[in-house]
């Protein structure tokens, strides 16, 4: 084997260092107080790991299995900050909850998992592509069930692990299908055999159904609120944001490259998914009391919107769902470091209603939560709705009645998602409550991941540098 190959594999390979250093920095921590350092040390590390990503040039490695492009590589720059506001949030949840003692396997585990997105994002072959995805999808299931001393943590897990395992089975299903209509993996080889036949049709429809589970797209969405809710609330977060993006980027082009000739019959799946997604989502999510369901339903919509993008089948989509998934990264983690903070500091309250009258005693939380919900209804002006704006607009260039029937579907359904984030600001400004949550002052991580993701939602939609950058990526 020829070893220089790795040198073509750069973010993977510092990744794949930081993950050792993390490692061995736990591994001899014997005592709590050093490994109060773990955290800076982890956050300084994946500060770093985005240089490599943003400097790394398009490349293959070993024999075309591996294949590095540019608008790969400008995804993991995205996905390795989400990450890092992951962490940042994190800490106040380690310091404060039986996890202190397994924080180095907290920090390891998210490595590994952001080491399998990178994998299957950067991926020529559907064997390193499926290799990726698993690596990704195990130590997500460890970290759902972090917090294994309470029942829905480990309920949570069960379930998140029973998902995992159903849809690689249908995943692995269709693609051996594939395998037998073309006689390769290769993704380039197979677009260029691939035949229209009952048989790819059908491998293609489980490859779909696979990778709507990982996207929780409706109808492959059951195991999604059940998981969020019990999830430790960061964990929440990594999962709604950085794990969905990373498989939306890969179905998009694994849709455009590989099953390019058979756009005829995916587009089909992918306008039913989409109207189902983005309306199921929404109608369950005014349903919700608790503010993690609640969640767990709006990123079922949002997955939605994401996969309007690839309807486009064409670099303005590609890019459009790298943008929206930069914004929603910045807006969600915004919503879910402020629920961490107000779990950690009130005994664990996420129902709505423990947030009636949140501004008066809160008003700085009160407000970053308003223009996070603001930004993922897609409300100028902020970033959100220059996301939604790129997506409808990806959509609507594919030219076609059903495209456009699709995107005055969604339209319709942003004003609904309005009325139901709306149910948040009128409980924190409007509802009245006899006992409201008390004052609490955020820690130094707490502030810092919001001011993060603050920035982001006031600048990205005003940057027009950021999404000339990604269309830039996504052309070459």
């Amino acid at each position: 084997m020829n070893y220089s190959q790795f040198l073509n594999m750069i973010p993977e390979a510092t990744l794949v260092a930081v993950l050792l250093i993390v490692f061995f920095a736990d591994l001899f921590s014997s005592k709590d107080s050093e490994r109060r350092w773990l955290n800076p040390l982890v956050c300084a590390l994946l500060a770093l790991q985005i240089v490599p990503c943003a400097l790394a040039e398009p490349a293959s490695a070993f024999a075309g299995m591996y294949v590095a492009t540019a608008a790969a590589n400008v995804m993991k720059v995205i996905l390795t900050a989400g990450t890092l506001i992951v962490l940042i949030m994190s800490r106040s949840w380690l310091n404060d909850s039986r996890a202190a003692r397994n924080e180095g396997e907290f920090y390891a585990l998210i490595c590994s998992t952001l080491l399998g997105m990178y994998m299957m994002m950067s991926s020529g072959h559907f064997l390193l592509f499926f290799l990726g995805l698993e690596m990704a999808s195990v130590p997500m299931a460890c970290l759902v069930a972090m917090d294994k001393w309470k029942k829905i943590s480990a309920e949570a897990g069960a379930k998140y692990v029973l998902m995992a395992v159903f849809s690689s089975g249908v995943m692995l299903f269709g693609l051996s299908y594939i395998y037998g209509s073309t006689g390769t993996l290769y993704f380039e080889d197979v677009a260029n055999a691939l035949p229209l036949s009952p048989v790819t049709i059908l491998g293609l429809v489980f490859f779909f159904a696979g990778m709507g589970f990982k996207l929780s797209l409706v109808p492959f969405h059951f195991w999604t609120a059940d998981t969020y809710q019990g999830a430790p609330t960061p964990v929440t977060g990594y999962l709604s944001v950085i794990s969905k993006g990373a498989a939306a980027f890969a179905l998009c082009t694994i849709f455009v490259h590989v099953f390019g000739s058979m756009v005829h019959q995916w587009e089909g799946l992918l306008y039913i998914t989409i109207v189902l997604s983005i309306t199921v989502g929404n109608l369950f999510a005014m349903r919700q009391s608790e503010l993690k369901r609640f969640m767990a339903f709006s990123s079922i919509s949002q997955a939605g919107y994401i996969m309007l993008a690839v309807v486009g089948n064409s670099a303005a989509g590609l890019t459009a769902l790298m943008y929206y998934t930069l914004i929603y990264v910045v807006a969600n983690m915004a919503v879910f470091t402020v629920i961490s903070a107000v779990e950690e500091n009130n005994q664990g309250k996420t129902e709505i209603d423990d947030y009636n009258g949140f501004y008066q005693t809160n008003p700085r939380l009160s407000f970053l939560m308003t223009l996070a919900l603001f930004s993922l209804a897609g409300i100028p002006p902020f970033a959100g709705m220059f996301s939604k704006f790129f997506v409808f607009m990806a959509a609507a260039e594919h030219g076609s009645v059903w495209a456009y029937a699709v995107v005055f579907i969604a339209l319709l359904n942003t004003v609904v998602s309005l009325y139901y984030y709306l149910l948040i600001v009128k409980a924190m400004y409007i509802k009245k409550s006899d006992s409201p949550l008390p004052y609490f002052r955020s820690n130094c991580n707490t502030r810092l991941a919001l001011a993060l993701c603050t920035v982001g939602i006031a600048l990205f939609g005003i940057g027009s540098c950021i999404y000339e950058w990604l269309s830039q990526s996504a052309s070459l």
